[in-house]
């Protein structure tokens, strides 16, 4: 960047962003600074406060539910304990897996393994169906792989060679703290390795899983069972669930396919090596402090980042993972203005008054399209600022201050994982949230067809009482109407009104949606960022979202008598300030289905006519799009 400042014309990010960015400084312990990232550090500097006020008994807590989540706080911080305990507990978990003889035995335990957390070679979760969005259903999925994503492991690809370098420095040295002797640590690495790089061959990459509606593929569990051969699938179903399904959903059905050559008899060898590995890995975060610290240096070299986190921040996000929607409550109880939520209540019903009028004068929708999607508009749930009551899953969760923290963690997921199997026989419970209160974020979620504004981002710069409407209308308005146009992107647009996946389009009207989405996504793809090439593909629903979003809260912003389109457009681009480390850059990528957020701020505004009237923008001009090249969705 030059000392100079660009013009808005030029760049409005940098024009908005740059000073900011010549200065700001990332944290070592973090992967970026600025925007979004600033105001979650806020909201975890106060909890972080309220946790050590109530844990040290200089604040009283009246809420079960966070107090319980303090307890899980304090044995945490107990590096004394856990430093005395070291690896031990990990250990006797590590046992289980070498104890395993044969695929029988596995067998025979393999429900229970996975309820205490141990991973499986096939994936199995239950979750809304997707066309029958009142009822769950079993899906299965494949494991997770070493490198984030699929194209690493392609063929000259430096950087995944690079990581898995680190990968394999970071588990040697974790191995060697294990009773395995040295032949023994040098094999089961080797073993990992392998057997991952086969899961990476079967599973899906991040692009595929961008396409959400084409995880939807039911099968019969006698034909599933006969998929999975080695592993018995009807057995684990039965140690497992409360009932036995006729069908599952396959999320991914080339993996299926193929499931039965990645474990078998001849590979169970390398699936326990991979399962000890695996786990190993998974639980330092839980062990003493060098090991916490030594197990999470892969992590740190994915984003760059140049040391761990403090034993404080590392104790509270480990109590946040688990307690995640009861601290939200809390946090928006404690924190959250009663003005403010009814002030962004008003902007929501607002910007869904204009989707509707741009729904009905929309010039390329049919009119029978056109009032469906009205309909699901008027559907659409608001879930604003955090949950009326935690739910209750969060009762069956126990912390015993004398035991170990991993003895703890492992308790908590197992009770967590049961209750999420037990779903199956229950009705969705669409009142569940999907974000807690005071997570710096909002969603759509289409098989809810439900939208979710948690307390922590209605604040500057996205939202404040004492910013004017434009501003806030180029904040949190646009992020409003993003989420909004979620129920219209392309996956969002193959669910109905109650959030099932149902065809509800006229032919005609779904073609020239398609045509649409494709110039969004040559909009795009390939352009050069942070080393690496944008994947238009992989971000396409975001950028359709981004797209209505913005062009929806700009028409609800001119409806204002004071309206500042400069200031609408400023506030845009401020929401999107971030500095981030190269490797964080380059890891999303490759898995973020967002654009990066600086293409987020510039590229949108050039699809839009006020854009040019605002700033005079000329053809010579680095802002400047052609007009027949900008593209309107929504």
């Amino acid at each position: 960047m030059s000392d100079e400042t660009p013009r808005y014309q030029d760049d409005l990010y940098n024009a908005v962003n740059g000073e900011w960015a010549k200065t700001a400084v990332i944290p070592d312990d973090k992967a970026t600074t600025g925007g979004f990232q600033d105001l979650a550090d806020e909201v975890e500097k106060t909890l972080m406060a309220d946790f050590d006020a109530v844990a040290d008994g200089s604040k009283k807590s009246t809420d079960g539910y966070f107090t319980k989540a303090v307890e899980l706080y304090k044995v945490a911080s107990n590096f004394a304990k856990r430093d005395a305990d070291g690896i031990a507990p990990e250990l006797k978990r590590l046992h289980k897996i070498q104890a395993l003889t044969s695929l029988a035995d596995f067998n025979a335990q393999a429900g229970q393994l996975a309820l205490n957390g141990f991973v499986m070679p096939v994936d199995v979760d239950v979750d809304a169906d997707m066309k029958d969005t009142s009822h769950n259903s079993v899906v299965l999925t494949g494991p997770s792989t070493i490198l984030p994503d699929t194209t690493y492991y392609a063929e000259g690809n430096e950087q995944g060679k690079q990581l898995l370098a680190t990968w394999r420095t970071t588990t040697a040295k974790l191995l060697a703290e294990t009773d395995l002797s040295e032949k023994e640590q040098a094999e089961y690495l080797d073993a990992t390795l392998a057997f991952d790089a086969e899961i990476a061959k079967r599973v899906k990459s991040s692009e595929e899983w961008a396409d959400y509606p084409a995880c939807y593929n039911p099968i019969d569990l006698t034909e599933a069972a006969k998929k999975t051969d080695s592993f018995d699938l009807v057995g684990f179903l039965n140690d497992t669930m409360p009932a036995l399904p006729n069908k599952v959903i396959a999320y991914d059905p080339r993996f299926l396919d193929e499931a039965a050559t990645l474990f078998n008899a001849d590979t169970f060898a390398s699936y326990k090596a991979w399962a000890y590995v695996k786990d190993l890995l998974g639980h330092t975060g839980y062990l003493s402090d060098e090991l916490r610290v030594a197990g999470g240096a892969y992590g740190r070299a994915l984003s760059g980042l140049a040391a761990a986190p403090s034993k404080e921040k590392s104790a509270y996000r480990l109590a946040n993972s688990y307690f995640a929607e009861p601290i939200g409550v809390y946090y928006g109880q404690t924190y959250f203005g009663e003005e403010a939520k009814a002030d962004v209540t008003k902007m929501v019903e607002r910007m869904i008054a204009t989707y509707k009028d741009r729904l009905q004068k929309n010039e390329w929708l049919s009119e029978s399209t056109s009032q469906k999607a009205i309909v699901k508009l008027d559907k659409m749930v608001l879930k604003m600022g955090y949950p009326d009551k935690v739910d209750a899953m969060y009762d069956t969760f126990t912390v015993d201050p004398d035991a170990s923290l991993l003895e703890n963690v492992v308790a908590i997921s197992a009770a967590k994982r049961q209750w999420q199997f037990n779903k199956l026989t229950k009705p969705v419970d669409r009142t569940e949230w999907a974000m807690p209160g005071h997570l710096v974020n909002a969603c759509y979620d289409p098989s809810r067809n439900d939208i979710t504004f948690p307390a922590a981002i209605l604040q500057a710069p996205f939202y404040s009482l004492k910013q004017s409407s434009s501003e806030n209308f180029g904040g949190i308005g646009a992020v409003i109407a993003h989420e909004i146009s979620h129920g219209f992107d392309n996956n969002g647009a193959q669910f109905d009104e109650y959030g099932n996946l149902n065809k509800w389009w006229q032919d005609d009207d779904y073609k020239k949606f398609n045509d649409l989405t494709q110039e969004m996504i040559a909009e795009f793809d390939g352009i050069e960022f942070a080393g690496g090439k944008v994947n238009g593909k992989l971000i396409v629903s975001e950028n359709i979202a981004d797209a209505g979003g913005l062009s929806a809260a700009l028409t609800t912003a001119k409806q204002e008598p004071d309206v500042d389109l400069k200031a609408f457009f400023t506030n845009w681009a401020r929401i999107w300030r971030m500095k981030e480390r190269t490797e964080y850059a380059q890891l999303l990528l490759s898995i973020d289905v967002h654009a990066p957020h600086y293409l987020r701020a510039n590229i949108q505004p050039r699809n839009l006519d006020d854009w040019y009237t605002t700033f005079d923008v000329k053809p010579d001009d680095g802002m400047y799009l052609e007009p027949e090249k900008r593209i309107t969705i929504w």
